[in-house]
């Protein structure tokens, strides 16, 4: 008897601690939204140039996006450009499916000529999904094999939580995405500057072949009502709920910011803007590696002078929360063999940095001068040289 007390007052004993502890977890989640008073589903904040996380909150739970997967179009379409496939110039006709779309659209006439860069525009500033379409056929030749590119692309960025379905986000079956994947996608887009141009327009004129205009106005509010906000993507479906992931820069400091599943218009802008403002208050990005020339010289094979300058491409700058600037920076310089001629500014190598011993980024080495070959006369100057000595 007293053996069976014993085992029934260890199993509540048990069931007690656990319900604890079940209820201690959903408290936790609860606090990690409340921290900022967000109202969405999922929420995710990363630093643009390291991708360094600030803020996360179900970051990986897969929920539909909306038409923030037009971000994905985006990216395709700027690749396109950047392969040849497509010019900014490029007409692009519009098929009877395009125009089919429905939803947010800019009214395309089926059978129309449009240029690459007023549907990459509108696709960017009102979300159209007609202009999606019409670009996913011409750039793959069909929408589904479109489709089938976007979900290579996400692979390949690390999107482990992302498939999808269209180009446009309408509702379909089985798509999902995540707030970390999301914020994935928008850091690559925002590798083009051209999209600036896109994501800066609040409202615009859409040309049609015939003389019709078509009033289009920015889905993306921050644009307007948060400093240094420059791009993003809204999002909304019965389903996805209101979405928007969108980008901000103060002064060095660039973050990306997404949220899903917000109950009203109001609420996501509303979250996305406290991720941004912890943020910029709480870290900054420090230059740790300038554009100066390094210590080390480079060896020219076949040149008129023998080593040359170099330098970083560009600034390596490390994300830090501020007042923990504590972390062990360190590089390592790789240089290629580099044979005479050289222009100033030509890759010679690549340095690796690293922050507390891990890999933290890399960045090309450039040559700081101009070295020409060698003729027969330097060769002979140079023995005459090496025979004196």
């Amino acid at each position: 008897m007293m053996k069976k007390f014993l085992i029934a007052g260890s199993l509540a004993l048990f069931m007690c601690f656990s319900s604890l502890f079940v209820g201690q977890t959903a408290l936790t989640a609860k606090a990690e939204s409340e921290m900022l008073n967000l109202s969405c589903k999922s929420a995710y904040c990363i630093d643009a140039t390291s991708a360094t996380p600030v803020y996360a909150f179900h970051e990986t739970q897969r929920l539909p996006i909306a038409s923030m997967c037009k971000i994905m179009t985006l990216i395709l379409s700027f690749d396109a450009v950047k392969s040849g496939k497509l010019d900014y110039d490029t007409i692009v006709p519009v098929s009877e499916h395009a125009m089919s779309m429905g939803g947010s659209q800019v009214y395309l006439e089926a059978g129309g000529q449009y240029t690459a860069e007023q549907l990459m525009e509108s696709v960017t500033v009102c979300s159209a999904n007609d202009a999606c379409v019409a670009l996913a056929e011409y750039i793959a030749g069909s929408d589904d094999l479109f489709v089938q590119k976007m979900n290579e692309r996400a692979k390949g960025l690390g999107c482990g939580d992302t498939l999808f379905a269209n180009c446009t986000g309408l509702p379909k079956d089985p798509q999902y995405s995540c707030a970390h994947d999301v914020a994935l996608m928008l850091r690559e887009l925002i590798q083009n500057e051209k999209y600036f141009q896109f994501a800066g327009v609040w409202t615009d004129e859409f040309q049609h072949p015939e003389g019709r205009t078509t009033l289009i106005t920015n889905t993306n509010k921050l644009i307007r009502q948060y400093q240094g906000c420059d791009g993003g993507k809204t999002g909304f479906t019965n389903e996805a709920g209101f979405c928007l992931a969108a980008t901000a820069k103060r002064g060095d400091t660039r973050v990306i910011s997404v949220c899903i599943g917000s109950p009203d218009s109001k609420s996501r802008f509303a979250a996305v803007s406290r991720m941004f403002d912890y943020t910029f208050a709480n870290y900054a990005d420090r230059e740790v590696y300038g554009t100066e020339p390094l210590d080390e010289k480079l060896t020219i094979k076949n040149g008129k002078v023998q080593e040359i300058s170099v330098m970083p491409e560009a600034p390596v700058r490390y994300f830090c929360k501020i007042g923990a600037e504590d972390a062990t920076i360190t590089r390592n310089a790789q240089f290629f063999s580099v044979s005479a001629p050289l222009k100033k500014g030509d890759k010679v190598g690549e340095m690796t940095v690293y922050k507390d011993g891990v890999e933290y980024a890399k960045v090309s080495i450039v040559s700081c001068e101009d070295a020409e070959k060698a003729n027969y006369f330097d060769y002979c100057r140079r023995a005459a040289e090496n025979w004196a000595i």
